[in-house]
């Protein structure tokens, strides 16, 4: 786990709803151009056998596009769509909200690639739609042991204040009328007969079922094996408990930034879930 974050998990679902980007900064690498085939997920759908086919599969949870919104100003194509999606999220979040914290370079297939990886071990984090948050993983030693301090969750308040400011149903709104790009970037990752919604539905699911630490965890170096020392050994932490180090890279986030952050994402996260499911 390293100390880049992403305190965006409801960000990167305020993004990618069209709102800014939970899921988030927990780490601190330059994000590069995105490249979603080159990290689709670990185990992507096999093509059925040609003399049994798979007919399509209707989603679990449905939603319809703003018919009047694409009827006024239809969408660009995804390759083009970077300037629309720039202008909507401002809207939404302000311009100074967008160039502090988010990535708009790509930011659609960051989006849908980041939120399919949230539930997975690991989530790229030069595919992250979200800007590096300042300073490093502040830690208090106890004993023999190195907690993650207090004081660390103050480096995520700002996002996750912005994310509180939003109304999920706003959000929820500007989400519907990106819907199709959203869709069709989840289609080149590897899902031509999946539906994204669906999947933003289950991965909202699973933060929300994030721990909570009464404690401040404990955290360690994690070992860097091999002939090349790290440069930066700093930069990479695991936890020593092996419950929480066996989350997915979503609910380490969660877990990481803080109780007081983490119950105000999921706060937020209800509200718009509660928004994509009923929209319909």
């Amino acid at each position: 786990m390293q100390t880049r974050h992403i305190a965006l998990i409801a960000g990167l679902l305020v993004a990618i709803a069209g709102a800014g980007g939970t899921l988030w900064w927990l780490y601190r690498a330059k994000p590069a151009p995105p490249a979603p085939y080159a990290e689709a997920p670990a185990a992507a759908p096999e093509a059925p056998p040609a003399s049994a086919p798979v007919a399509d599969v209707g989603p679990k949870h449905p939603i319809e596009p703003l018919a009047a919104a694409s009827a006024v100003q239809p969408l660009p194509a995804l390759d083009q769509a970077d300037g629309v999606v720039q202008a909507a999220l401002a809207e939404l979040i302000g311009r100074q909200g967008v160039m502090a914290f988010l990535n708009v370079d790509g930011f659609v297939r960051r989006a849908v690639v980041t939120i399919d990886n949230l539930a997975r071990p690991h989530a790229a984090p030069r595919l992250w739609p979200v800007q590096p948050s300042p300073g490093r993983l502040q830690r208090v030693v106890a004993g023999e042991a190195e907690l993650i301090a207090p004081d660390n969750a103050r480096r995520y308040e700002p996002f996750v204040a912005l994310v509180a400011s939003v109304e999920p149903s706003r959000a929820a709104a500007l989400y519907r009328r990106l819907y199709p790009l959203f869709q069709q970037a989840y289609a080149e990752l590897g899902y031509p007969r999946g539906h994204f919604n669906d999947r933003l539905v289950e991965v909202v699911d699973h933060l929300l079922a994030a721990p909570e630490p009464t404690l401040p965890p404990a955290v360690r170096l994690t070992e860097v094996k091999g002939e090349v020392p790290s440069t930066r050994p700093w930069v990479r932490y695991e936890f020593v408990d092996q419950t929480l180090e066996a989350l997915s890279s979503g609910q380490k986030i969660m877990v990481r930034i803080g109780t007081t952050n983490e119950r105000r994402l999921k706060a937020w996260l209800t509200g718009f879930r509660q928004a994509i499911v009923s929209s319909r």
